[in-house]
């Protein structure tokens, strides 16, 4: 069966990723394109998920919880911009933003293996560290492209 994110492509010999994503992905010259801009793990009300905020005012964060909260913000994204006909299976590329690789990655990779199990089947991704994000509570934002194959 036809993956709704085109086609994976994996080398046959040399470094693999260390999370489930292919080496490449193409899509049909049918398939519109969604660019989904850079999404955190805010919520409608402000407030972001995995960020406990306590008594004396400092925070907690959790980038396993982010990671979850952001790919389902993303979900959300693809779905309201197809009517809901797509969701992250039709995400092609991503680009993942750290503020502590060393810290986050195992977490954010462990999130993004239970959406993505299959590699052929998962989007080609770029995993950067950046100094910082917009809000001191946000440890990961992920921006990404989505295909909806015309039928």
């Amino acid at each position: 069966m036809a993956s709704p994110n085109g086609t994976g492509f994996l080398l046959p010999a040399g470094a693999q990723g260390l999370a489930n994503y292919p080496h490449a992905r193409t899509i049909p010259s049918t398939a519109k394109t969604i660019f989904v801009s850079g999404i955190s793990s805010r919520r409608a009300d402000g407030t972001f998920e995995g960020c406990e905020t306590k008594a004396d005012g400092t925070f907690e964060l959790e980038c396993g919880a982010q990671t979850a909260a952001v790919l389902r913000n993303i979900e959300t994204v693809i779905r309201g911009a197809t009517d809901g006909r797509c969701g992250l299976e039709s995400v092609v590329d991503a680009t993942v933003f750290l503020v502590d690789m060393r810290r986050d990655y195992g977490a954010m990779n462990a999130e993004w293996n239970k959406i993505w199990p299959d590699r052929t089947r998962a989007p080609a991704r770029t995993c950067v560290q950046v100094a910082a994000l917009p809000n001191e509570k946000i440890l990961v934002e992920i921006k990404c492209q989505a295909t909806v194959v015309s039928d």
